[in-house]
């Protein structure tokens, strides 16, 4: 088992080839080969599982070794971090001839559906034949999910599809709602038919809820607030809410944070109480560049001023209700000798997460501060990022490309406590009960003041009313969204999703929302950074970002609407 997720992490190549092209319609055209459509060949255990191997590369966690970024830190177009070198503009500013985006899903699409059909030929066992289509439909579930996200709406192909079946390959587009109706049922029969309950590096029932857990709150707030669809909201918020119950007490919160995101450890990791699935990495086997690039001398994408500002103080309370006379109201670094300023007096107050996630010192250039196994940092807002960074790491490994090995996570339990609570919060149905066993461990766990655990109730959250609460929502929502944001900072990709299901991308326009690229504040620093507004680092590098409507989806590939014009283009791309 300890080698299973590494080896299989490089087994993209190691089956048959599933498919050779590029784009949704020829990917389409070719026939099945004689060995895929052979009967005796999915009929042996062992290509099936070979096959299933290759869906294991889709969850890139810090990166597939030196080829590629993972979606951890590396997801820089958020109101959590500002770019290395430059602001991160939107994914696409113009339609562009060919996207990964709109390939890669639909060639995973053809491999799910080829496992399906395969296996549904096959002599195997009734019993065999359902658990490999489950996972199967797990990772087709995926594809169109991620299909949705970017693009709305999307051809549905529900089988392997070959050179005749033009109605699919010239189709128009299937309706996003249809399209994320046929996800959820891949999901219900993932987890209804997948024979390993838990498997920490593989594919397990348990991983299959936490996925189908996301995949619903996605959907349940895309239906409530772009779509004012509260019937299709509270169907798929429920549905997300009897999939977090099924997983939620069966992964205990850990007691160290930073050790869901640094360890080096591979079988530590898979001790971990609260881990469901992690992807695995080991020294001189199978390694990633996470450490290295989020401790860059030459730049790294540090966290904003924005989500600084998010993290609570150590009372449960926010910069609006928290007495002055208990912590300090200014955000001012102190600076000490040899060109140095700490901030540690104010990271000392906050929800302890924060100093989990970023260095006490300021980084930027000139400043002389560095951790025990780095070279001085560069951050474009002057917050570092300690979050992947194990001490224990080797400087020579910690500073070298594809040569760091920190473990990650992929789900765990406080991704779905977090899940789960929003979920509840927008039933109207969270309890102080749900509090009591979902949110305090995270509150304990970030060092919060007993006082304030010990007063977590829903009535508090209602009542805290933050005043930089900018989304419309109620503090009870507010509160929760803030503790996701929070307690997953940085991972996975998931903030700017989070925008994007809210509505709330707008907040990414730097010119209403300034603190989205501003960060660490200067005013007592010993040497002053070139780029300044106000007190603050500005890690804009000088450009600007500015919201359109259009950007909430992905234009359609242009290579794509010249083959098929009937899938149109999504509304604002011209």
């Amino acid at each position: 088992m300890k080698n299973k997720y590494i080896l299989s992490a490089l087994a993209v190549a190691a089956a048959m080839s599933m498919t050779s092209c590029s784009d949704f319609l020829n990917d389409n055209r070719y026939p099945l080969s004689s060995q895929t459509v052979n009967s005796e060949f999915w009929s042996n255990p062992v290509n099936v599982e070979n096959q299933i191997s290759t869906f294991y590369n889709d969850y890139y966690g810090y990166g597939n070794g030196a080829s590629t970024n993972g979606t951890f830190y590396y997801s820089w177009l958020s109101d959590d971090q500002c770019g290395r070198h430059d602001i991160n503009d939107w994914t696409y500013k113009a339609i562009p001839a060919s996207s990964a985006s709109y390939n890669d899903p639909y060639t995973q699409i053809r491999s799910a559906n080829l496992v399906i059909a395969g296996v549904e030929g096959s002599s195997l066992t009734n019993a065999e034949k359902a658990n490999y289509i489950a996972l199967a439909r797990l990772h087709r579930a995926r594809q169109y999910y991620q299909l949705v996200q970017r693009y709305g709406d999307v051809i549905l192909a529900t089988k392997t599809v070959d050179t005749n079946d033009t109605d699919i390959l010239y189709a128009e587009r299937t309706n996003r709602n249809t399209v994320m109706d046929f996800v959820l049922e891949d999901l219900n029969y993932a987890v209804d038919n997948i024979t390993t309950q838990s498997g920490k590096t593989t594919f397990s029932k348990d991983m299959a809820q936490a996925f189908k857990l996301e995949v619903c709150l996605f959907e349940g707030a895309f239906a409530k607030y772009h779509q004012q669809d509260n019937t299709r909201a509270a169907k798929f918020f429920g549905e997300a809410e009897k999939a977090g119950m099924a997983v939620v007490d069966k992964y205990p919160i850990s007691n160290d944070y930073a050790a869901l995101y640094n360890t080096i450890d591979y079988e530590a990791l898979a001790g971990n109480s609260e881990i469901i699935m992690y992807k695995g990495y080991a020294k001189s086997v199978f390694m990633n560049s996470i450490t290295d690039y989020s401790n860059a001398s030459d730049g790294v994408a540090g966290i904003t001023r924005d989500a600084f500002n998010a993290f609570l103080f150590k009372d449960g309370k926010n910069a609006t209700t928290s007495p002055a006379t208990t912590y300090p109201t200014t955000d001012e670094g102190v600076a000490e000798g040899n060109n140095a300023m700490s901030i540690e007096n104010l990271l000392n107050v906050r929800d302890g997460r924060l100093s989990a996630i970023t260095y006490p010192y300021a980084a930027y250039v000139n400043m002389s501060w560095r951790a025990s196994n780095t070279d001085g940092m560069v951050s474009s807002t002057g917050y570092g990022v300690k979050k992947f960074n194990n001490p224990e790491m080797p400087y020579d490994d910690v500073n070298s490309i594809n040569k760091n090995y920190c473990n990650a996570p992929l789900f765990w339990g406080a991704r779905v406590c977090v899940g789960l609570l929003e979920a509840k919060a927008e039933l109207d149905k969270l309890t102080d009960a749900d509090l009591i066993n979902y949110m305090k461990p995270l509150w304990k766990r970030a060092g919060f003041d007993q006082t304030a655990i010990d007063g977590l109730t829903v009535a508090y959250l209602k009542g805290l009313n933050d005043t930089a609460n900018n989304m419309g929502v109620s503090s009870l929502i507010w509160e929760i969204r803030r503790l996701r944001r929070c307690e997953l900072m940085l991972d996975d990709g998931i903030r700017y999703w989070d925008l994007i299901r809210w509505h709330q991308l707008e907040l990414l326009d730097t010119n209403k929302y300034p603190n989205v690229v501003l960060g660490v504040n200067v005013k007592n620093a010993p040497i002053a950074p070139a780029r300044v507004t106000g007190n603050y680092l500005n890690g804009s590098f000088g450009s600007s970002r500015t919201f359109d409507n259009k950007y909430y989806l992905y234009p359609i590939p242009s290579e794509q609407t010249q083959l098929n014009p009937k899938l149109g283009q999504n509304e604002g791309w011209k």
